[in-house]
């Protein structure tokens, strides 16, 4: 399946305004919005927390099996998709992030 396909399969964001990725130093390393652009990446890390209660090696994988062709054009073009790089990293040299949700409230 490709990535489009895949995104039907996980679980709705609609509730979410963003996921703030936490490093081991309990820094932000990252935030994925739901925005056009974003919002499949954060189908994708919001499925893979979900799963594995956190961003490690082996959630990493999984995730770059959904990014499906994505990861092979990520792969050729490094820093094209950096949330597929993210994941690359992390099967490649190990460590983790913890995911922080940060919900649509419905106010903004």
């Amino acid at each position: 399946m490709g990535f489009a396909e895949n995104l039907k399969h996980l679980p709705k964001i609609s509730h979410l305004l963003a996921i703030e990725l936490i490093d081991a130093e309990g820094k932000v390393a990252a935030t994925i919005e739901n925005k056009p652009g974003q919002a499949g990446s954060l189908s994708v890390y919001n499925h893979l927390g979900q799963i594995y209660g956190a961003i490690t090696a082996e959630a990493a994988k999984k995730g770059l099996e959904l990014y499906a062709e994505h990861t092979a054009d990520a792969q050729a073009h490094p820093g094209k998709h950096p949330n597929i790089d993210r994941l690359l990293a992390l099967v490649a040299g190990g460590g983790k992030f913890r995911i922080k949700h940060i919900f649509a409230t419905g106010t903004e």
